[in-house]
């Protein structure tokens, strides 16, 4: 692995495990008031494109840490959902 390919894998873990300790929280806690659907939303579709643009490059750091953010972030807008006070 050459230093490039892992100066992408550390900057991709860093951004991606960030999203951890929100997921966390609103599952423990059951609530998402504070948070904005529409950031995660937006979130969620950038990372999903930069997935394809990994797969289009044949880049695995890029496809990895953000495919793992994907998955982190939808998981984030289903819990938002799923634990939205209905007013």
């Amino acid at each position: 692995m050459d230093w490039l390919t892992f100066l992408g894998l550390v900057a991709g873990v860093c951004t991606t495990s960030a999203i951890i300790p929100q997921l966390y929280k609103a599952w423990r806690s059951k609530k998402v008031a504070d948070l904005s659907p529409k950031m995660f939303f937006i979130l969620t579709m950038g990372v999903g494109l930069w997935t394809v643009y990994g797969v289009l490059r044949a880049d695995l750091a890029i496809i990895l840490t953000n495919g793992i953010s994907f998955s982190l972030n939808a998981a984030m807008l289903v819990l938002y959902f799923r634990y939205q006070t209905k007013i």
